[in-house]
């Protein structure tokens, strides 16, 4: 079969060959590009004649999903799948496996990492040293002892719920179904809009999906208490930026860090969030450390192995946040 890894996985050459051998080592044949292509016309070059194509966050559209008559199966080298046509691959009986639980760690330590960066002004008070300033009006505040409410417990929002007990945090949330062994850990679990309204910051970590997009919604919002913060590092769609940062400006909300917007970065120099004041924003980079990328090349070639072996596994069917 002809196995396309249509875009980089940000791993080492040494190690991609690694893996590339052991799929040749079993009679295929496989192809690999060194940079993502350059519009869906040069993706769909690269797809034709595959039997399975690997990607990671590409957006990969109908276009793509029909560009081979051999294709069957389709392997995401990311958790989220909203960027591939799952309706396109269902229609033509494609398989499709995520490489679910790579990042959990990654993503719940940028979590923290924003959530800390704005309770000590860590990016105000790297800049007032170099301009001689002090520390006068960065006085920040602590973790410990506030409400944090996590929205959506799979395994990224649980590993954050337990980072978070080790910071003394309190923990409630909510999700699609109550986890009793978080709520054996002391986790309570609430309504949206009560959760929204008790929390001193609130952590957003579920997919994209019809279920989710718009969930955190202008009213939901101006429920917030005045002074929270804001953190998602899931999926932009999934936020009403504006409302966002019409919070922020006007100082209801203390600060919001996104890692996440409506597309990929580079996102436009007019988004409504790039000039908001307290905006902590980085450039969806929570899933991207070392450990992570090589941890997912390590999955999703053990998917594509299982595959040819004749079984799917992690499988995707339709996510809905847990």
């Amino acid at each position: 079969m002809k196995i396309v890894l249509v875009e980089p996985l940000g791993i080492s050459s040494e190690l991609l060959e690694k893996y590339a051998g052991e799929i040749r080592g079993l009679g295929h044949e496989f192809v690999s590009y060194a940079a993502r292509p350059a519009d869906t016309a040069e993706l769909c070059a690269r797809v034709e004649g595959a039997d399975a194509v690997m990607v990671a966050n590409l957006p990969f559209p109908k276009e793509a999903v029909g560009a081979s008559g051999n294709l069957k199966y389709i392997d995401i080298a990311f958790t989220g799948v909203d960027h591939v046509d799952i309706a396109a691959c269902k229609e033509r009986g494609i398989s499709v496996s995520n490489a679910s639980g790579y990042s959990d760690v990654a993503v719940a330590e940028l979590a923290f990492g924003l959530m800390l960066g704005l309770s000590r002004n860590i990016v105000p008070c790297n800049q007032v040293v170099r301009r001689a300033g002090t520390k006068d009006g960065l006085v920040g505040t602590e973790l410990f002892g506030k409400t944090l409410g996590v929205v959506g417990t799979g395994k990224i929002g649980a590993t954050v719920i337990r980072i978070a007990l080790a910071f003394g945090m309190k923990v409630i949330a909510h999700s699609r179904t109550v986890k009793p062994e978080l709520e054996t850990l002391g986790v309570r679990f609430t309504s949206l809009p009560e959760l929204m309204e008790e929390s001193d910051i609130v952590t957003l970590h579920v997919p994209q999906n019809t279920s989710t997009s718009g969930m955190i919604s202008r009213e939901l919002i101006g429920r917030m208490k005045p002074g929270a913060i804001l953190i998602n590092t899931a999926r932009g769609p999934i936020v009403d930026s504006n409302a966002l940062a019409e919070a922020l400006e006007s100082g209801r909300l203390r600060g919001a860090g996104i890692d996440v917007f409506e597309a990929e970065p580079p996102i436009p120099e007019d988004h409504p969030l790039v000039k908001a004041p307290n905006a902590l924003l980085t450039p969806h980079v929570a899933f991207a450390t070392v450990e992570a990328l090589e941890r997912r090349a390590e999955i999703v070639f053990g998917n594509l192995k299982a595959w040819l072996a004749g079984t799917v596994q992690n499988s995707v069917c339709c996510l809905l946040y847990t």
